[in-house]
Order: C-alpha cells, then sequence, then structure tokens
C-alpha cells in the first residue's frame, strides 16, 4: 500500500470524508446522478451535489455524458475513476472505517462474511505477507467488471495490537 501516490492536500481533504467515500462506492462501475446518488443516501441533493463537485475537481468522479430525464430534465451521470485506490492519503483512514460501518449497518449479518486475526510475525514475514496481501488486492482490482455479477465489498485493516503488547 506504501507504492500509492501521496495524496495532494486538496485531495486528502475530498478524501476525509465519510460521504464522499460511500459516493464513490456508489459510482463505482456505474455512473449515477446527483439525484439517484441522494436516494441511495437518503439525503438532500443540494448537499450532495457540493461533495460530487469537490470529488470532481479532484478527479476521483468523472461527468458522463448529459442525459434527459424522465420528465427531459438535464442529468449528468457521474463516475468513479478508481483515482482513490492510486493514492496514499492517511487522513482518510477514520473516514473509510465510518464508511465501512455504515455500510454494513445496512447489510443482514448471513450475508457478511467476517474474520479477525491476530499475527506474531518477525518483520521479514511481516513485509512479506503485507506485500503478497496488496499483490492480491492488485491483481484483483485488475479483473475485468462484470456488470451483471453481484457487487461484493472489502474492508481490510492491519494495525498494531493495542491488546498485546
Amino acid at each position: 500500500m506504501d507504492q500509492r501516490e501521496p495524496a495532494t492536500d486538496e485531495e486528502a481533504k475530498a478524501l476525509a470524508s465519510t460521504l464522499r467515500l460511500r459516493i464513490l462506492r456508489i459510482c463505482l462501475g456505474e455512473a449515477h446522478t446527483n439525484k439517484e446518488i441522494a436516494e441511495i443516501l437518503g439525503r438532500d441533493p443540494g448537499s450532495i451535489l457540493h461533495h460530487i463537485r469537490t470529488l470532481v475537481r479532484t478527479g476521483f468522479l468523472q461527468p458522463q455524458p448529459e442525459r434527459r430525464g424522465t420528465r427531459g430534465a438535464r442529468e449528468i451521470p457521474y463516475l468513479a475513476t478508481g483515482k482513490s485506490w492510486r493514492v496514499n492519503a492517511p487522513v482518510m483512514n477514520r473516514p473509510l472505517l465510518d464508511a465501512f460501518l455504515e455500510e454494513v449497518a445496512l447489510v443482514s449479518g448471513q450475508e457478511m462474511d467476517t474474520a479477525r486475526l491476530g499475527l506474531r510475525l518477525s518483520p521479514s514475514d511481516f513485509e512479506d505477507f503485507r506485500n503478497r496481501l496488496q499483490g492480491l488486492l492488485e491483481e484483483v482490482t485488475r479483473l475485468p467488471e462484470d456488470p451483471s455479477a453481484p457487487a461484493w465489498s472489502l474492508f481490510l485493516a492491519l494495525h498494531p495490537d493495542p491488546n498485546r503488547p
């Protein structure tokens, strides 16, 4: 995860929002309009538009060709660019956790597979594990997306264990 480019101040600020991280997830692989995003999140479209503009300005969302809505209104769908995967912004660690918690609260326990593992590895074994894990994640992100397949989300946190000195 250290191979990512450091985020600029503006990029880090854009990614330091749980709501913006959820917007990026909603627009991953399928473009959505401001109104659609607001409906999914149960929020006001006006406040969501502010966040969308921030994500567009920083290159995390890309506007798609304009279309007409059901009543002929002009609609602009937005698609996530995947840029958030390629930048390193430590400030987004807590918002990532908060976004994860908000999202899993919407999923039944039977649909979620969880694991928690405690490790004691030598520094070289730890680096090997971390590099292999990063390699697997990179490999999966390069797989072609199947729009007909169910959407899955993965949250992974690797941290020192404060309970075991």
